[in-house]
Formats: C-alpha cells, structure tokens, sequence
C-alpha cells in the first residue's frame, strides 16, 4: 500500500481504460523496492497478523493474516469508501544452480464500488540472480494482465529481462491498455524500480502506435538518507513496526523478536527468533496428532479470513470476514492464538 494513493485516484477515473493505465502503475510499483532489497525477512508465524488503519488521511484500512504454514500463504484485505482490494500470495521456487527463481501464486483483485467493475492482476517471475558467488541482484520478467471482467478490457505490461548484451534500459517494463475489442487506448511505458507513464493512442496501424504526449502515472518515492543501513525501507515502511494500543495479540507488532532486532539487540532477538519458530513447530506436531486422532474437524482454520470459490475466476480464495474490526471495537480476542509468550500453552484452535 506504498502507493494506495493509485487506487484511489484509479476508482476515481471517467473510463475503464484510464482505471487500467492507474491498476497497471500499482501492479508494476509493488516491485520498486526488490532491486536493492535483497535480505531475508521475517517469516509470518501461522496466524500472525497485520493491521494498518489509514482511515483518518487516506481513507483506507487493511488486514493481513498469516492463513497457512505449508505452503506459506497470506491473505490481504483492504476497504476504502469507493473501492475494495484484495488478494492472497503464495509461491512456488525453483534453484537453476547460479540462480533462484520465485513463481508467485494468487491473484489480486481491485473492485470499484460505485460501478461494480471487478478488475484482476497477477504477479510476475522473480529471479534472484548470483546465489552461490557474488553480490546477490534481483530481476523481474513475465507479463502481468489487468482484466475488467465486466467490459473486458484489459492491459499487458511486458517486464523484460535484463540482458548483459541488450542496449535497453534496464528494468524496463512496456505494454498498452485495450478496449473491448481489443484496439489499443494507452501506451505504457517505464521502468518497474523507478516510474512508469502512459500515452493515449491517436491511432494504430498494427504494432505502429501514434501517442499523444506522455502522462505519468507513477515515480518511486525518494529513498531515504542512508537508506542502506535500514534495508533500503522507505518512510512509509518505517512506520509500520509503531507500538499500537488495541491491536490483536497476534498482530505483527508485538512480536518479540523484530522487536529486539529494530531495538539493534541482534543476539536476543535471534534467540527469541528460534525460539518462536520452535514453538510454532511444537504446535504443528500436536495438531498434527489431534487431526491423525479426531480427523479433518481438527485442522487449523485461520481466525479471519475463509476460502470461497472467486465468482469472477472460479479460484479458489482467501475473502476476509469482516468480523475483525468489530472485535476490535470490543477488543474480544478470545479466538486468537498465543504466538508470542515464551511460556505460551497450546492455544491454536
């Protein structure tokens, strides 16, 4: 949500394929920060979570939930006045040796409540280059499709592949926005680690485009001073381990360890870090034995989120209950799990 700013201003647009040249831009920026951000992160504990309300000067609120271990999968939701965005990620990776390869799974979904256009997106590979020897770099390459299921336009953005022998920019990311019946109405262009533009088309012959003149969509939020000694966060990112009353006990801000590490207690917090990570395991296996003893009743079920078929796509999806603000307001936890007391008990039902 580094930019949620786009979505706003894409549910505010006069046309399905203006909205489109916005979707495209936040599809490409969630990728700004991977060129330099190359460290491991903290892995969500199952049931860990994540609130960021921004009612008061964006007008958004969102959720994040930790909903399965193995595979790792995380749900997001996120409500503002106009618009709904929501999404659950997953992934898949393969290991060529000198490289890394990350196949995301999950699509994103962007609805506009004033006129019900249902938009979808999905994410492209990540390679992370330079494994075994050298400096680790990071690239993106594929092609993300944005789909308003509604009237059936669409946009490509093609990310190309960084090559030692090409004269492209690097990071380079092209496409076009398209009507119904598939004429072109935007050219967009950019890079996905710095900013991206769209053209409205004047007219076509084929792949021959005439453009008007350029319009920015979206320019990557400056760095900030000595951005390298903080795991290249930007401002915004900065902000979000803030101690916050009222959150879920399962909220990623009270997590011990990234606690201790923002605090520079590097030694405990790596203790702390095993340590969860063993508890979370000792659960697992206790679970594991009541559903071997009691059968399928007794799997883990995320406390906030619950899979239902996409009646868009048919997928399978994690949709957000609605149920956790209004918990909040009444501050009834009762059905979040212990993640982060030493001497927690076995409370993961």
């Amino acid at each position: 949500m580094e930019y949620g700013e786009l979505l706003t201003r894409a549910s505010e647009c006069a046309t399905v394929e203006e909205t489109l040249t916005y979707l495209s831009a936040v599809a490409v920026s969630s990728y700004a920060t991977t060129s330099c951000r190359t460290s491991k992160p903290f892995n969500p504990l199952l049931g860990e979570t994540f609130e960021y309300d921004r009612t008061s000067d964006f007008g958004w609120r969102s959720f994040a939930e930790q909903v399965s271990h193995h595979p790792p999968v995380s749900a997001l939701h996120v409500e503002h006045n106009n618009w709904t965005y929501y999404q659950d990620f997953s992934m898949t990776s393969k290991f060529r040796g000198k490289y890394l390869q990350v196949f995301p799974i999950g699509t994103t979904h962007f609805v506009v409540k004033s006129t019900g256009h249902h938009y979808t997106w999905n994410k492209v590979c990540t390679t992370v280059h330079n494994i075994i020897v050298g400096k680790l770099w990071v690239d993106q390459s594929g092609e993300i499709v944005v789909k308003e299921h509604t009237t059936g336009a669409s946009a490509r953005v093609k990310f190309h592949p960084y090559s030692y022998f090409s004269r492209e920019t690097p990071r380079r990311v092209t496409g076009g926005v398209f009507s119904p019946d598939g004429s072109p109405k935007f050219e967009l262009d950019g890079t996905w680690d710095n900013s991206m533009s769209c053209a409205e088309v004047l007219s076509s012959d084929g792949d021959d485009w005439k453009t008007a003149e350029q319009q920015t969509r979206w320019v990557k939020n400056a760095p900030l001073e000595d951005s390298e000694k903080i795991y290249h966060f930007t401002a915004m990112a900065c902000t979000l381990n803030e101690p916050e009353e009222g959150v879920a006990p399962t909220d990623a801000r009270n997590r011990p360890d990234q606690r201790l590490m923002e605090q520079q207690n590097y030694p405990e917090a790596n203790s702390m870090k095993l340590r969860l990570e063993e508890a979370q395991r000792v659960r697992r296996r206790a679970r594991e034995a009541r559903v071997a003893a009691e059968g399928p009743a007794a799997k883990y079920e995320p406390k906030w989120f619950k899979k239902r078929e996409c009646e868009i796509t048919g997928e399978e999806i994690w949709r957000f209950t609605d149920e956790y603000w209004k918990c909040k307001e009444t501050q009834s936890w009762d059905r979040c799990p212990v993640l982060y007391l030493e001497d927690e008990e076995d409370n993961d039902t």
